[in-house]
């Protein structure tokens, strides 16, 4: 029978999205991280969890249509590992273009940039890297922002085309927009026109 901190554990993972990723610092407002081990061990041995790397924890997702369990969330697995750590991040180059949907190339490596130490993580041939960079470039700044800047970085000033800014309008919402706006002034003038044509519909 699960003891209180145990069932509180259970619980949160049981409310969570199926594909949530975790770490024992998710559950450190429950109990000691000697009894969040335990506890995030035994859902494992119940298959409520399964793990994903030393101290991170998946709540599978089940596809009716493949018939499987699908692959983990790398981008999921970035966030669960900053959230730890006490990390700021951001996705980067080719990272920043799939997860904006402006590539279908799937990427090999998983690339973050982060104002933690450079590290890598890998499992199951997918690999994780974290890029130490100094706190201006992503402190301040939402996850909608930092993907967006670092998204046309990536692609440089010549391959944005028509098509990319209203690709990116569609996909932002009002608020990820007028936050768009606001946080993105301290950047270089051609990211800050090109901002303003996805916000503002073409406004110079």
């Amino acid at each position: 029978m699960d003891n209180g901190f145990m069932k509180s554990i259970r619980d949160r993972v049981l409310a969570s999205a199926d594909g949530s990723v975790f770490t024992s610092s998710d559950f450190a407002d429950i109990a000691d991280t000697g009894t969040i081990r335990q506890s995030l061990n035994r859902l494992v041995q119940e298959k409520i969890l399964r793990r994903i790397l030393r101290g991170v924890f998946e709540k599978p997702k089940y596809s009716k249509l493949l018939g499987e369990y699908v692959a983990v969330s790398p981008d999921a697995v970035a966030q669960a590992l900053a959230r730890s750590y006490h990390w700021t991040i951001a996705p980067c180059g080719d990272t920043a273009l799939n997860l904006l949907g402006l590539s279908d190339q799937v990427t090999a490596v998983w690339s973050y940039i982060s104002d933690g130490p450079y590290k890598t993580y890998e499992w199951n041939h997918v690999k994780i890297e974290f890029r130490h960079r100094t706190n201006r470039e992503i402190t301040g700044l939402s996850y909608m922002t930092s993907l967006v800047i670092h998204g046309l970085k990536a692609l440089g000033r010549e391959r944005v085309s028509e098509e990319t800014i209203e690709r990116l309008s569609a996909r932002l919402s009002e608020p990820e927009k007028t936050a768009l706006l606001r946080e993105s002034s301290e950047s270089s003038d051609w990211i800050v026109d090109t901002v303003r044509k996805i916000c503002l519909g073409g406004a110079a």
